[in-house]
């Protein structure tokens, strides 16, 4: 089943995670399909700029689906965030295009890892964000522990992670997490205006400032660093029982 849907529209790329069912839940099939989606339209002429979302309004990613991994060793851990890493958010990240994020309902955990691997973010009024991690005794593994720091400050970022609660769109648009909020109706649209004020500058030049950028806040050891400690997470006690109180949709003991 084909769990992302591309359209193209006036130089301006539409790509949509279609899991309504889980909530756009990011699954392996799910990243691979971006990844092959990503990997394409960093390469077609008739795109300048990619905006990126959720099938319907709840949630544009509500996480990663953790039934998947539940039972994965400590190498099996590290070797998870390592391919997703390679395989979508460094590739959105250094994409050779602005992505645009549209945020239209949730956006936790590897959601919102998602989300700030692009290179600009909007959300709906009704936008949840947060990095939960901590509550299933793991920590962020795509990115979010860098990504985050960067955008909203060291000290907002640990409060996210550490409390795993989420916040409102005002108040991510406040932290400086997203660019600007807009009504649900109105989210898709202001996305597309931004993206065609995009088009009307350089595209070389966009790309030479992604670089820019990323030479500053992309790739450094703290990347690397994390995607150690994530998967040192799946060798401990206290994530088995977060998970499994996932699973069984109860609290967990910590």
């Amino acid at each position: 089943m084909t769990t992302v849907r591309l359209e193209v529209r006036d130089r301006i790329a539409f790509l949509t995670i279609e899991r309504p069912e889980a909530l756009n839940a990011l699954n392996a099939p799910t990243i691979q399909a971006l990844h092959e989606q990503v990997v394409a339209l960093d390469s077609r002429d008739d795109v300048r700029v990619v905006v990126l979302t959720g099938a319907g309004l709840k949630s544009f990613v509500a996480g990663a689906d953790i039934a998947e991994f539940a039972g994965y060793t400590a190498e099996e851990g590290k070797a998870l965030a390592q391919r997703g890493h390679d395989l979508l958010f460094n590739r959105i990240a250094q994409a050779r295009k602005p992505y645009i994020a549209a945020i239209n309902g949730f956006a936790l955990g590897g959601g919102l890892e998602l989300a700030m691997a692009c290179h600009v973010r909007l959300a709906s009024t009704t936008a949840r964000l947060g990095l939960p991690e901590a509550s299933l005794g793991v920590i962020p593994g795509y990115g979010g522990t860098q990504r985050l720091a960067q955008l909203v400050g060291k000290g907002r970022a640990l409060e996210m992670m550490f409390s795993a609660s989420m916040i409102d769109a005002a108040k991510a648009e406040a932290w400086g997490l997203v660019n600007a909020v807009h009504e649900p109706d109105q989210l898709h649209e202001a996305a597309e205006a931004m993206a065609r004020q995009f088009i009307k500058a350089s595209g070389d030049a966009q790309e030479a400032i992604i670089r820019c950028v990323n030479a500053a806040t992309e790739g450094g050891p703290g990347f690397s660093a994390e995607i150690a400690e994530f998967g040192a997470r799946f060798g401990t006690a206290e994530f088995a029982e977060g998970t499994a109180a996932f699973l069984e949709k109860r609290k967990p003991s910590f």
